[in-house]
């Protein structure tokens, strides 16, 4: 088994300060090892916290990112800390979900990348957001995301 070369990385392994902005996050990648090979990456993230722009007040939702890889993988830390650069940053639930995905792309390059955003109501809705690249390649085992719609008391 080849190893990673992880030479290029700023934050693995450093204290690392959080970004003040989504576009001031820094999104890092690896080599895949099994570049060739087509198989599904899932990152959750349960807790994702953002601002409402118009309120200031506080936004959640589950996210869920698959993605298959080309060349190159996304390093999970530098993921996390760029979600969570999203905490003091007001955007609605729309505009932080697609800018996710496509901060994702540009950095990979994936095969496919597909994002499920299901955001918890304020105001009694719930804005859930769905958007992929295409169709994932035939073959692959892609399981369904999970997450059940909003229900409340019903």
């Amino acid at each position: 088994m080849p190893n990673t070369d992880v030479s290029s990385l700023s934050m693995l392994g450093q204290q690392t300060e959080t970004a003040k902005s989504p576009e001031e996050a820094v999104l890092e990648k690896v080599p895949s090892n099994h570049a060739g090979t087509d198989y599904v990456v899932r990152f959750t993230a349960p807790e994702f916290t953002s601002l409402c722009p118009m309120t200031g007040q506080p936004d959640f939702a589950h996210i869920v990112i698959d993605y298959i890889p080309g060349e190159w993988l996304v390093e999970s830390k530098s993921l996390k800390l760029f979600l969570f650069s999203f905490r003091n940053h007001g955007a609605f639930h729309e505009d932080c979900s697609i800018y996710i995905a496509k901060r994702i792309v540009e950095l990979l390059d994936p095969k496919w990348l597909r994002i499920g955003a299901y955001w918890y109501p304020r105001g009694g809705i719930p804005i859930d957001v769905f958007w992929q690249t295409g169709k994932p390649p035939e073959g692959v085992w892609l399981p369904e995301q999970g997450v059940a719609t909003y229900r409340g008391r019903g």
